[in-house]
């Protein structure tokens, strides 16, 4: 294998990939990014057996061939080095030189036949969709993933095709994020998991330009995608096996007060009361009295916050508590002006509403 290629071109292809790589493996392949040369192309992979990372950049190959370097080794010393044009060259005991101006390096490699296979996709499940309207999915429900790895089926987003739309939905137990869109389907339906890692991954790399492919089978999911820079990634994960819980059965059907609420206002007030917390009192209690809300947070060993704000409310006086995390997330999640806050009693679940397809469940906390 031997080819020249730009520093921001194998710099680029070096990040897309390298996040995926563990630091904590017991088999050295896994430490190792797969270089496999083409014609004018040189195609990074990396892999944790769970998820898996390609991206494809723009090199001038002399020798087309393949092997396996470690990641963050080459990754630093690419980044140091100052040249603009870097050459390599392998041979064939998987040693890489690398040639960039007076300097040279040699990197040991391991054979590019170690590395694990990556599975093909058969074409009958796939759907295309803007891969701006995919990263804003997931940042609207993302935060609610749950991190208890004891309910494994819930460390990863649920999507949903049917009936013409994608669904997402993510939860913990004590809150759910629900967003659903229009996409052009044609035949495709199903619905799958995707866990945590490549939701990270997907979220990091997806731009706000060009589109995004989604295919899946029973037990993977691939999401190929070229980002500003034009390159090509291909994102492929394994499915969080198991049936996902019924979510429907959480979004309470009826409402007794839908409350408007001027998103960024409300957001600062809360991130204001937070800092009044602490682990044993994490509760910011809501004050509802004719035309206003009072947030309160008081505890024993911080102090005490008092806020006030001017909302359209007319019913009659009310106070439910919450954790102010799980309210502060999803305000900084969404970006339009105005969110609904609808409520019931002091002990049923609250939701916030936009006046786009989002929809957010929270279960309230005991007043003290």
């Amino acid at each position: 294998m031997n080819l020249a290629i730009a520093k921001d071109q194998i710099i680029h292809g070096l990040q897309a990939v390298q996040n995926v790589v563990s630091t904590r493996t017991t088999l050295p392949i896994l430490s190792n990014v797969l270089l496999r040369a083409e014609e004018n192309m040189l195609e990074l992979t990396a892999t944790d057996l769970d998820v898996t990372v390609s991206c494809s950049v723009e090199a001038a190959v002399k020798k087309v061939g393949s092997t396996t370097v470690p990641v963050k080794k080459v990754y630093s010393l690419i980044s140091a080095l100052t040249n603009p044009e870097i050459e390599f060259e392998v041979d064939d005991k998987n040693a890489c030189s690398i040639r960039a101006g007076s300097s040279f390096y040699k990197i040991n490699g391991l054979a590019a036949e170690e590395f694990p296979p990556i599975q093909k996709f058969k074409e009958n499940k796939k759907i295309t969709l803007p891969q701006e309207k995919l990263k804003s999915m997931l940042k609207k429900t993302s935060f609610a993933i749950s991190t208890d790895e004891s309910r494994y089926v819930l460390n990863g987003i649920f999507i949903s095709l049917k009936d013409h739309k994608m669904t997402m939905v993510a939860t913990d137990g004590r809150r759910l994020a629900l967003v659903d869109e229009e996409v052009e389907l044609g035949d495709t339906t199903g619905e799958f998991i995707v866990p945590t890692k490549a939701v990270n991954e997907l979220s990091r790399l997806l731009s706000d330009k060009g589109e995004v492919e989604i295919k899946f089978t029973e037990n993977q999911v691939a999401f190929a995608l070229k980002n500003e820079k034009g390159a090509s990634i291909l994102i492929i994960s394994k499915l969080v096996e198991g049936n996902y819980p019924n979510y429907r059965q959480v979004i309470p059907a009826e409402t007794k007060e839908r409350i408007p609420l001027v998103r960024e206002e409300f957001l600062a007030a809360l991130k204001r009361a937070e800092i009044m917390t602490s682990d044993k009192a994490n509760s910011v209690k809501l004050h509802f009295t004719k035309n206003n809300l009072a947030i309160t947070a008081n505890s024993p060993e911080v102090g005490e916050a008092r806020e006030s704000i001017a909302v359209n409310y007319k019913g009659k006086e009310f106070a439910i508590a919450f954790n102010p995390a799980y309210m502060i997330d999803p305000l900084n999640a969404l970006s339009c002006d105005e969110v609904y806050l609808e409520l019931i009693d002091e002990l049923s679940p609250g939701v916030l509403k936009t006046n786009a397809p989002f929809l957010y469940v929270v279960m309230p906390m005991r007043l003290s």
